[in-house]
């Protein structure tokens, strides 16, 4: 069998996308950790793939990359519409959960996050 046709049959279309066989990992799972840099190494660490399927899935990105990469922007921007969707559509909850005062007893826990939150400038 040639490493194309191994390529082939290790990566899939499902309705998720472009998918190594047997698992969930779409290739744009794998393109995340590629665009922020992450070595072969790391994304193995990460990702529950083998050796041979993160190589047969590198190959596939590095065969097809103009069509992988139009794909991976449409699903970046999709994920960012559907962020936005549920965030807009969360806002007014949230707001009401961030006004709640802590639970008895969690005071200090409570009061330690809020630090936090002021030291990483996520408070309004």
């Amino acid at each position: 069998m040639t490493s194309a046709a191994s390529e082939k049959s290790t990566i899939v279309l499902t309705e998720r996308g472009l998918t190594v066989v047997g698992t969930r990992i779409t290739l744009y799972d794998v393109m995340d950790h590629l665009v922020a840099g992450w070595t072969p190494k790391l994304i193995l660490n990460w990702l529950p793939l083998t050796e041979e399927q993160l190589n047969a899935a590198l190959s596939y990105i590095d065969a097809n990359r103009s069509e992988v990469e139009a794909d991976y922007q449409t699903v970046l921007r999709e994920t960012q519409e559907r962020r936005e969707y549920w965030e807009d559509k969360n806002r007014e909850r949230l707001a009401e959960i961030a006004q709640m005062p802590p639970k008895p007893g969690q005071e200090a826990l409570h009061a330690k996050l809020q630090a936090w939150k002021a030291k990483l400038g996520l408070t309004a």
